[in-house]
């Protein structure tokens, strides 16, 4: 069995482990109905594309699937389904009322044909591309303005074939910004669950301007060595729910983001009410991140239960200046690192910016943040909290934090923060154990 097959079986394997373990613990899938029986029921190999061989394009398989999807109209929508094979296919756009199933053993793989990839509009929060000026290629799974949408199946594989971007992106060659795997704008009602996310060119899984999204028993794996494969990154989106989930990628495993600078904050639609349980996974970066693009704000995160291996940061909470928004009511509970660089890390020093014309005077707020009950075993440096002299992030509450390693841990670092710390090792910087600070962080308990 080759290398990468039996990572890949691993990998899906630890996320069934996540599943089964979780039992019937709290869950905040709920937040999404049960999708309507749909009304109809369609198989991709009804409209072409070369019985699933992995040669022929089905591009146009897809879009006719879809199309006959939205002119039948079917009474509670229509179902896709994939058949075992492997879907050789260039981006295409979903519908609304409509569920997209991959069989086990289907695989929609990403045409490596650069030119087969259309450009869109840049998102209107970020002003330009995120890697370049101007567009950027569409996401390979693509929606705008949908309602009611689930992609799931029997643990089917969407292959985004990401190493020719990624050879473009380190030789300098990329014309546009890369495209996610799967990208759903403006859109409500979504679910996404029992599908391995794999090779994206970009980031993976980008919900944005959305709300009521749910993420769930998903895998998503890239090499740890491919860049900006960030995992799950909601943007601008309220109401999200991500659980049960092994993330194993060569950026951020989640990330919470609001758009880029001025168009940020021009745009200004935060990120709210995002629960995220029982993610499990390793990067080079950070298991669980929030920014550094924020500038339409944070608020109201819940990230509890989660498990982190050989990484670079456990938490990482960053914004810069010049960012403007906000980030504040966030809590991080339950986390388990092992083998992890950086064991917390809050910083306001992070992150380019779109172009010359930022506001330099626009910083951020950034307040009230509980980090609570954190275990830690190999790790290297406690972490360190270092805010802007003139906008110092407060409020920042750490209880029973315990980072050891094989040495003797490098201690905290703090630099224009305030707040409490409540049974911590190593011992915490002066800075959190000002009595100012207490009584947020013993009522944030």
């Amino acid at each position: 069995m080759g290398r990468q097959r039996w990572w890949l079986l691993l990998a899906v394997a630890a996320a069934a482990a996540v599943v089964v373990g979780a039992g019937a613990q709290e869950t905040c899938s709920d937040m999404v109905p049960a999708a309507p029986r749909r009304g109809a029921w369609m198989s991709l190999a009804s409209f072409g594309g070369g019985g699933g061989d992995g040669r022929t394009l089905s591009t146009a398989a897809f879009q006719a699937a879809v199309a006959s999807i939205e002119r039948r109209r079917a009474p509670g929508g229509a179902l896709l389904y994939v058949p075992p094979g492997v879907w050789l296919t260039g981006p295409f756009n979903l519908t609304s009322h409509m569920t997209l199933f991959l069989a086990r053993g289907a695989v929609i793989r990403a045409t490596q044909d650069t030119s087969s990839w259309p450009l869109i509009e840049p998102l209107p929060s970020y002003g330009r591309g995120r890697e370049l000026p101007g567009g950027r290629y569409m996401s390979l799974i693509h929606g705008n303005g949908l309602q009611d949408v689930v992609i799931t199946g029997d643990n089917g594989t969407i292959d985004g074939q990401g190493s020719a971007w990624w050879d473009m992106w380190k030789k300098g060659t990329l014309p546009f910004t890369r495209p996610h795997l799967l990208e759903l704008m403006n859109s409500s009602d979504v679910v996404v669950s029992n599908v391995v996310f794999q090779d994206s060119p970009f980031w993976n899984i980008h919900p944005v301007y959305c709300s009521n999204v749910v993420i769930r028993n998903v895998t998503v794996l890239a090499p740890h060595d491919s860049p900006n494969t960030d995992g799950i990154d909601p943007d601008s989106s309220s109401n999200v729910c991500i659980e049960d989930c092994y993330i194993s990628t060569g950026d951020d495993l989640i990330a919470i983001k609001s758009g880029w600078d001025e168009y940020g904050m021009a745009y200004g639609r935060p990120s709210s009410h995002i629960t995220i349980r029982r993610i499990t996974g390793s990067s080079p970066f950070a298991g669980f991140a929030v920014g550094s693009e924020t500038s339409g704000g944070v608020e109201h995160v819940l990230a509890e239960h989660l498990n982190f291996f050989s990484s670079g940061f456990g938490i990482h909470i960053k914004t810069n200046t010049g960012r403007g928004g906000f980030i504040r009511n966030v809590t991080v509970s339950d986390v388990t690192l092992d083998s992890v660089r950086y064991g917390l890390r809050i910083a306001g020093d992070v992150g380019g910016h779109p172009d010359d014309r930022y506001d330099r005077n626009a910083l951020p707020v950034v307040d009230g943040l509980t980090i609570k009950n954190v275990q830690g075993q190999n790790i290297r440096e406690a972490g360190s909290f270092k805010g802007i002299a003139t906008s110092a992030f407060s409020r920042i509450c750490l209880s029973n934090v315990k980072l050891n390693g094989g040495a003797a841990v490098r201690p905290w670092k703090c630099e224009a923060v305030s707040g409490a710390a409540l049974d911590v090792q190593p011992s915490p910087c002066t800075e959190l154990t000002s009595t100012s600070g207490m009584s947020f962080c013993t009522n944030s308990l």
